[in-house]
């Protein structure tokens, strides 16, 4: 009896698993953002008159509802643009960055030594870091290098004053393709209302691609990660060095236990206040 209750029924418990995988996944690409909002707005608005239809039985507003239904499919794409934008960037990105020879150990090595060094001088910088998806048309918004790295240019390119020191700056390849890059400020809401534009800049880079931001306090020197729109703040030298080596030596299933380890977006971010700025 059970065995033939499962046979009949097995397609409603796949199509059950399946709808359920995309209601979450919904909410994981809608979660703390301007959208969100609006979704919870139209489902609330489509469930309350679907039982006024069907309590009420009106056929003309019935008929009504269901060819603007039809014209919600087309509205949904422009609404939530943002939103499917950034879903479709990192669903397209196999993450298969990382520093596997011995130039690209060094690489990471210097890197890390100059942000130390920006953080013991409370220089603030701003960097991102390309992987698989290309910054390209953010190169495009600032001044391109092609120049090699160095602690010695990234001291002199956000030195407090200089041309080029209100930006982020774009290293891809072990290469500095450009500097006073303008950043997209990320539109999310934040629990914490103090975090600075700097920091939203960072967020807002890495939710369109998948390169790693690293964020130095021009007040504090505090030094900050993010990835995929998820900051972690106030992280000390050897905190910084560890996280780094995490991210782009250890292999992927590594770096998603480290990513989900804090993985409430309002609880990093939240830490302390930093007034940072970029370009607008």
């Amino acid at each position: 009896m059970v065995w033939e209750n499962v046979s009949k029924h097995w397609r409603d418990g796949i199509e059950i698993l399946i709808l359920a995988i995309a209601i979450y996944q919904i909410f994981r690409a809608f979660r703390a953002t301007r959208g969100a909002r609006i979704l919870v707005g139209l489902v609330v608005i489509l469930v309350a008159i679907t039982l006024l239809l069907r309590l009420f039985e009106f056929a003309v507003i019935s008929w009504l509802v269901t060819r603007a239904a039809i014209l919600l499919v087309f509205a949904v794409p422009i609404i939530f643009q943002p939103e499917l934008r950034n879903a479709l960037a990192k669903l397209g990105s196999s993450r298969l960055f990382s520093f596997s020879n011995k130039s690209q150990l060094d690489f990471l090595e210097i890197f890390e030594d100059s942000v130390v060094a920006l953080s013991k001088k409370r220089i603030g910088a701003l960097f991102a870091i390309e992987r698989d998806i290309t910054l390209k048309p953010f190169e495009e918004t600032g001044v391109m290098l092609n120049a090699d790295f160095s602690p010695e240019l990234s001291m002199t390119v956000f030195f407090p004053k200089t041309p080029l020191h209100d930006g982020g700056m774009v290293i891809s390849n072990k290469k500095v393709t450009a500097a006073a890059c303008v950043f997209p400020v990320s539109q999310r809401e934040l629990a914490d209302r103090s975090i600075g534009l700097r920091h939203r800049a960072a967020i807002g880079v890495t939710e369109e691609s998948d390169c790693v931001a690293v964020i130095v306090s021009e007040e504090t020197g505090a030094i900050s990660i993010c990835i995929d729109g998820h900051l972690e703040r106030n992280l000390g030298e050897e905190k910084f060095r560890k996280r780094m080596a995490d991210i782009f030596l250890a292999n992927d299933d590594n770096n998603e236990k480290g990513v989900s380890k804090e993985s409430d977006p309002e609880a990093r971010v939240a830490s302390s206040g930093d007034r940072d700025l970029v370009s607008d």
